[in-house]
């Protein structure tokens, strides 16, 4: 049997962040899979999109990670709006800060107008984590530490498969657990709000602590799409202007291909349509 090419779902405005490519635990064929099922008028790289901490310790780099490049390039092409503001872990790529590239656009930091007229900071967040601006060798450490994490995530699914329990994040469990980790959360929270009320936004949107919201914090809409190492999360927005988090792990259970009719059902085969 052949499948058809997914019919993809069109939103207003996609923002994704913390993909880490260059790295063994990034999600990148999960996101390519999430891109190729979604269209949207504008797409926002939110931070850390390449993880070059890691790249300087362990060059990763494989086919996947090009055809994500590809994925992007081609949708600024065929006309969405790509805009790329940088995190701490691709920070080099801050000195490109106000490029444009056709419609595709380097920016430290911008203001996503929603549907509705409201105005949302977005930006990746690394500057209201105390830690990274102030003890960056404290950043790396715990860098180091959740990639150990990461490590025994993938051991304790590789268990969990057999049993045919989904995918559970050891990660995310320990930081929703740890106290101080649950405090610098709230506190990383309350310092985006305060600056997006500063801008005179009435909402923020950002990534970098990989974990996924959206909720009101003293009046200011609060927006995190979360992360494609742990998580697999994208946040979108409607063209009512609605906003979703979307869990593409769970999402992509639900999406089962169509089946086509083949003149020949010896010679079936199921094609996997390229980009």
């Amino acid at each position: 049997m052949l499948t058809s090419a997914p019919v993809p779902t069109r939103y207003r405005a996609i923002f994704v962040s913390d993909i880490h490519m260059g790295t063994r635990r990034a999600q990148v064929r999960q996101l390519l899979d999430f891109l190729r099922h979604t269209e949207s008028e504008q797409l926002y790289l939110v931070g850390d999109l390449v993880d070059n901490w890691a790249l300087r310790k362990d060059w990763y780099w494989d086919q996947l990670h090009n055809d994500l490049i590809q994925k992007l390039l081609r949708k600024a092409r065929k006309g969405t709006r790509l805009i790329y503001v940088p995190g701490n872990h691709d920070e080099n790529f801050r000195d490109l800060a106000n490029l444009r590239f056709g419609r595709a656009a380097v920016l430290e930091e911008t203001v996503h107008v929603g549907a509705t007229g409201r105005r949302y900071l977005v930006l990746h967040g690394d500057k209201f984590d105390g830690v990274v601006m102030f003890a960056p060798w404290l950043a790396r450490l715990g860098d180091t530490a959740y990639e150990l994490s990461m490590g025994l995530n993938a051991s304790v699914n590789r268990v969990r498969r057999l049993f045919r329990l989904p995918y559970w994040s050891l990660s995310a469990y320990l930081k929703n657990r740890v106290k101080k980790a649950v405090e610098f959360i709230s506190r990383f929270e309350e310092a985006v709000v305060r600056e997006a009320r500063a801008r005179r936004c009435e909402g923020v949107i950002c990534g970098h602590i990989h974990t996924p919201d959206d909720r009101m914090i003293d009046g200011i809409h609060y927006l995190n799409d979360g992360d494609w190492v742990e998580s697999c999360t994208a946040l979108v927005e409607h063209f009512d202007g609605r906003f979703e988090i979307i869990d593409w792990n769970r999402k992509a259970l639900s999406l089962q291909p169509q089946e086509v009719p083949h003149a020949n059902p010896d010679r079936d085969r199921c094609l996997v349509p390229a980009g």
